[in-house]
């Protein structure tokens, strides 16, 4: 029990024994030093994760389209982030003329440094919370809201009709599914009590029988949830099949249109970043965060199930994007306003009727009512089959 208790705090010992060496040093130091190694820990950590997931993404998506992916740089082509870094590095830095050169230039910067700021605050593991502070939900999304300004900055200052319409397009859709997302956060936090992700991590520790985790996704209202916050991370992070902000296969990519080089590596390193956040986030809210599935598996490290499941979300995000064609972008604006806000707002009378109902079978269910009945109701309103007419097909003969 010792040894894996010592290989699950090896990360928490060895940051302990780094600051070891500042030991008599003021308390300033101690608390910047101690920062200094945890961003700097972070940073290695999804940088690296960054760069194996774009590596992954062409494997995987070429496997699922029965196509060659990388494999010319390096064993198995897995220096070509490595050959990728090195181009954008060295393409030239292209500004249009009239374009405001700060902004231009400070937007890729904004919006990398938002996504980073939302890792500090995911419990990687049993005592592993970079920046451990009360209220660290409402920071993540009070500092991902961020994420708007650094698209409209880029839209902006690039002084071209297109990116700014296309800057424009992205705040909309934006926008329109943070509610949904920032909603379907409330009922864990009101099933909980509280805003820290530790808290509400141990809250999901148990397990019914010593088989079933007590995760928030096994309740109705902690599933319908997590499709719905699911949904909207991936929206925010402009992931197929609703990248319509930067429409990859189009000749205009959005508010980075004018961009190019290494800013331009800097806006998809940030969809990156954001993508693990969104996940991570997922991961504590609904998962169980670095719980074991079973009690029997709990000598495995807290973190090695952290990170396997958000490697399991993450293959559901390229999965998606290998499945589903681009969604217009009218249709991705009734889907958030039409039919996820208010199944967002459902979840939350769900939670509370499973909380008064005493939160065991008889509150499982009266949940479960809840939230079919709804859906249900807006399945029959929202039906579209009654708006347009069957569509005819002629072939010329």
């Amino acid at each position: 029990m010792k040894m894996t208790s010592a290989l699950d705090q090896i990360f928490v010992h060895t940051k302990g024994w780094l600051l070891s060496w500042v030991a008599g040093a003021p308390g300033w130091v101690i608390q910047i030093t101690s920062s200094l190694i945890n961003i700097i820990a972070l940073l290695a950590v999804f940088l690296t994760l960054f760069a194996l997931m774009s590596v992954l993404e062409r494997k995987i998506l070429a496997r699922m389209q029965n196509r060659y992916g990388p494999n010319r740089v390096g064993p198995f082509g897995l220096f070509q982030p490595v050959a990728d870094g090195i181009k954008m590095l060295i393409k030239e830095d292209i500004v249009p003329a009239r374009a405001d050169k700060v902004v231009h230039f400070l937007a890729p910067v904004v919006l990398a440094a938002v996504a980073i700021l939302t890792l500090g605050v995911i419990p990687y593991g049993r005592n592993m919370t970079a920046f451990a502070i009360n209220g660290s939900i409402l920071f993540f999304f009070a500092v991902g809201s961020a994420t708007e300004l650094a698209v409209f900055m880029a839209g902006w200052a690039s002084n071209n009709k297109f990116s700014m319409l296309g800057a424009m397009r992205a705040i909309a859709q934006m926008f329109s599914y943070e509610l949904p997302l920032i909603i379907a956060v409330l009922p864990v936090v009101m099933a909980v009590g509280s805003l820290v992700p530790d808290t509400i991590i141990t809250a999901q520790g148990e397990y019914t029988l010593g088989v079933v985790p007590r995760w928030f996704v096994f309740t109705p209202w902690g599933a319908a949830a997590f499709i719905l916050f699911f949904v909207s991370g991936l929206v925010e992070s402009n992931r197929t099949p609703f990248d319509v902000p930067e429409g990859e296969s189009e000749i205009v990519a959005g508010h980075m249109t004018e961009y190019s080089g290494f800013k331009y590596a800097t806006f998809f390193m940030a969809e990156y970043l954001g993508m693990f956040a969104v996940s991570g986030l997922a991961v504590t809210l609904f998962l169980g965060g670095w719980h074991a599935p079973v009690r029997v598996l709990e000598f495995v490290p807290s973190y090695v199930w952290f990170f396997a499941k958000l490697s399991a979300l993450l293959f559901v995000y390229i999965w998606l994007r290998g499945t589903l064609p681009r969604m217009r972008v009218d249709q991705m604006m009734n889907v958030a306003w039409k039919f996820m806000l208010p199944m967002a707002f459902t979840c939350v009378i769900a939670t509370a009727v499973w909380h008064y109902a005493g939160r065991g079978l008889r509150g499982w269910l009266w949940s479960l009512f809840v939230i079919v009945v709804v859906y249900s109701a807006m399945s029959i309103l929202l039906d579209t089959r009654r708006k347009f007419a069957p569509r005819v097909y002629r072939f010329a003969e």
